[in-house]
């Protein structure tokens, strides 16, 4: 037996995996560790949808006794977005209507995190049905910032993304079709990967990623460094055979070499939506670091990001608001107001005919092929997360240089990359006058993840987490 301090949660999971593989620390040790941040945290920070200690313990117990090969996560504290299927935890999508789920059987990823050795902490909270960039609903309530209790840890995926950042898991799944693993990275202060679509297969996700989110959507690995996303996408990834949309890709790490002959395409605004003056700091900085670690990095914006972020308005708004009308039709009492918030916006846009719905899928296609002819000279885009830190709850516009932010206006940044099908990694760099944590976005050609991967890398040894006060046991 050893001593495990507490700061072994603030510990990075390749470090945690290190400690339990030399037997520095048992699997039941580490876990302990977790769950007394989760008892102290949880009351304040409500990431949970599902948790129990015994649980967590028993899992602990049995890792610890197995003395054949060991997996590749063996013993490491992990969670999981409660729209991924995990076989007996509560998996409810944030709503009434779902309250009490528990899957019979996991996602094929979650079974993967399970064959590797992972230990399932519990699953996170998330905002209804998966469609705002807030986490809060009717059944468990509102998430908290780590940084800020007053401001949102971002959404989908704001119940990962606070825990980790917190020191509550070491790592963990997400889903993103809009940037719900890459806002809430941003937000508070830890790494993210959307890889490329099917890359991580999606089989089991709720709900499915099918028709249009087949392209939007992605499972993607959480945590507080670049390295740890890669060690995850690494052991998760690989061809799904019986999801059409998974390709017979394998990973491939790239050389420094391979990294440095592409140049790097930076923007620091779009051109519509204006950033803070610490989001383009923090853009400009990560690019002189890129220089300086022998990067070409150019000035270019892509030409096709409007006609791409209106296909995503087309396809996650309106065509998101098409797919659960049957399920909500007659219970409009029962949603949670943020839900309810969505389909005011989707709702304000006129309904998509049959022909407006078609053209829109052929479109994208070939909005898609000119984005990837524009990024055949800068194959890796290196640009904003978002154009503002964390808000405070509920807020919904900002001022910046000037200039009126409207809510989704303020998350454009991500949304290109899910129309394009392709990898962004967000990796947290400068600090907003307020003291919250800013992200920058990598992002690389479609089946491209490794190289998004490896120049987050860079990024992160440059810049990279540093715990909310919160994290550390006073």
């Amino acid at each position: 037996m050893s001593d495990c301090g507490d700061d072994v949660v603030l510990a990075s999971a390749a470090q945690q995996l290190d400690l339990v593989r030399s037997g520095r620390i048992s699997a039941a040790e580490l876990a302990e560790a977790h769950i007394r941040q989760i008892e102290r945290l949880e009351p304040e920070l409500n990431v949970f949808a599902d948790f129990d200690a015994e649980r967590v313990r028993a899992q602990a117990r049995r890792l610890d006794a197995i003395r054949g090969p060991r997996g590749a996560l063996h013993g490491l504290p992990v969670t999981v977005k409660s729209s991924i299927a995990t076989a007996g935890y509560r998996c409810e999508i944030g709503s009434l209507l779902h309250k009490g789920d528990v899957p019979a059987e996991d996602a094929v990823v979650v079974a993967r995190l399970r064959a590797a050795g992972a230990l399932i902490l519990g699953t996170t909270n998330c905002p209804e049905f998966l469609m705002a960039y807030e986490t809060a609903n009717l059944l468990h309530g509102r998430t908290r910032n780590p940084w800020d209790l007053a401001r949102s840890p971002g959404g989908s995926s704001g119940g990962e993304s606070a825990a980790i950042a917190a020191g509550m898991s070491a790592g963990g799944l997400g889903s993103d079709s809009g940037g719900s693993v890459r806002v809430p990275a941003h937000f508070t202060g830890i790494c993210s990967l959307k890889p490329t679509p099917g890359r991580i297969p999606g089989r089991g996700h709720l709900p499915p990623c099918v028709g249009p989110f087949a392209i939007l959507g992605a499972i993607g690995p959480m945590a507080r460094t670049v390295n740890d996303v890669a060690l995850l996408f690494r052991a998760l990834s690989g061809q799904d055979t019986l999801d059409p949309a998974s390709p017979p890709v394998v990973y491939r790490e790239r050389s420094p070499g391979e990294l440095r002959a592409r140049t790097i395409g930076l923007f620091e605004d779009d051109g519509l939506t204006p950033v803070t003056p610490e989001t383009r700091a923090a853009v400009n900085a990560v690019a002189e670091a890129l220089r300086h670690s022998g990067f070409r990095v150019e000035p270019f914006r892509p030409r096709s990001l409007e006609r791409l972020r209106k296909l995503w308005w087309t396809f996650f708004v309106q065509c998101g608001a098409m797919f659960y009308e049957p399920e909500i039709r007659g219970k409009h009492h029962r949603l949670s107001p943020i839900f309810k918030e969505f389909l005011s916006i989707a709702e304000a846009a006129a309904p998509l005919s049959a022909t407006e719905l078609l053209n829109a899928w052929a479109e994208m296609d070939l909005q898609r092929s000119t984005m990837l002819e524009e990024m055949k000279e800068f194959p890796i885009l290196l640009c904003p997360a978002a154009a503002i830190p964390a808000f405070r709850h509920e807020e919904r516009s900002w001022t910046v240089d000037g200039v009126q932010v409207d809510y989704l206006d303020a998350v454009r940044y991500t949304q290109w990359f899910n129309t394009l099908g392709a990898p962004a990694a967000v990796i947290p760099v400068g600090r907003s006058a307020e003291g919250l944590p800013i992200g920058v976005q990598i992002a690389a050609r479609p089946f491209e993840d490794e190289v998004a991967l490896g120049v987050g890398a860079i990024v992160d040894a440059a810049f990279g987490y540093r715990p909310p006060a919160i994290a550390r046991a006073q």
